[in-house]
């Protein structure tokens, strides 16, 4: 499948993996692109963030999985033109237990999206917003996916968590997945007052070379508010800080040279 189709994965919670999903999504619909975002955690935060009810009970990615609905019958468009949602719902918890005796179950999602293209043409990228785990849910949108952007937080063991996560990103490609690729790695929350922001920026940039975007995404309560609005930053408050660093994301990301995608190693 040709389709760019982009997992955003930490294991840790509260790293602004969402926040980025939202916030670049946001930013290139708002650059001519058009958007899917699948919301795949079942708290369903990005579903929310753009401004849909994650209690949807028909209408949600859980459905599509267990064959209940189709893929078409679940893209509802967000309130940014251009940029379109498959929401989650709090069932899909229970879809690692439901699917205990299907072998092939790591392939349902690409399958899905494989055998629905027709529903996704029109796309230019497809981003998958992972659960905060290195759970079946996750491990299925690695499978899906073709690239892969983590976001990174400046703070104290981040590193440590981020080489548990290419170990597992390596034994994707050995065995699931050959085709997956780091896109890139963004560093959040970056506090220009704190040490220690720094010195992982340092440490982030000599570990992964040109894979580290060069746009930072600063701490900003703004980035925090917006989501309890129902929209992402950058259509809230675009001018803060927190909206033009992932507008400048959005431009890098569009920028980026093939031979500068590659694997994790």
């Amino acid at each position: 499948m040709s389709k760019k189709i982009i997992s955003v994965i930490n294991q840790k919670g509260g790293v602004g993996k969402t926040t980025t999903v939202i916030n670049l999504a946001a930013a290139l619909a708002q650059k001519g692109k058009k958007i899917l975002v699948i919301d795949l955690d079942p708290q369903g935060n990005a579903t929310t963030g753009l401004g849909k009810s994650n209690n949807d009970e028909a209408s949600n990615i859980y459905n599509i999985l267990i064959g209940k609905r189709k893929l078409s019958q679940c893209i509802n468009p967000s309130a940014i033109s251009g940029l379109d949602l498959i929401g989650s719902n709090v069932n899909l918890s229970g879809l690692e237990v439901e699917t205990a005796n299907d072998t092939n179950r790591a392939y349902l999602l690409k399958e899905i999206l494989t055998n629905n293209l027709n529903d996704i043409k029109n796309y230019d990228i497809i981003f998958i917003d992972c659960p905060p785990s290195l759970s079946l849910l996750t491990i299925m949108s690695l499978v899906a996916a073709n690239e892969i952007l983590v976001p990174l937080q400046t703070e104290f063991f981040a590193l440590e968590g981020i080489t548990q996560l290419v170990k597992t990103i390596d034994r994707i490609k050995i065995n699931l997945n050959p085709n997956l690729s780091i896109r890139g790695i963004l560093l959040t929350m970056f506090d220009k007052r704190n040490k220690l922001s720094s010195q992982v920026d340092k440490e982030a940039r000599s570990f992964f070379k040109d894979k580290v975007y060069d746009s930072v995404i600063p701490r900003n309560v703004r980035l925090s508010e917006a989501p309890s609005h129902g929209m992402p930053c950058v259509i809230y408050d675009k001018n803060c800080s927190g909206s033009k660093s992932y507008i400048s994301l959005a431009d890098e990301f569009l920028n980026q040279k093939p031979e500068n995608i590659g694997s994790a190693a």
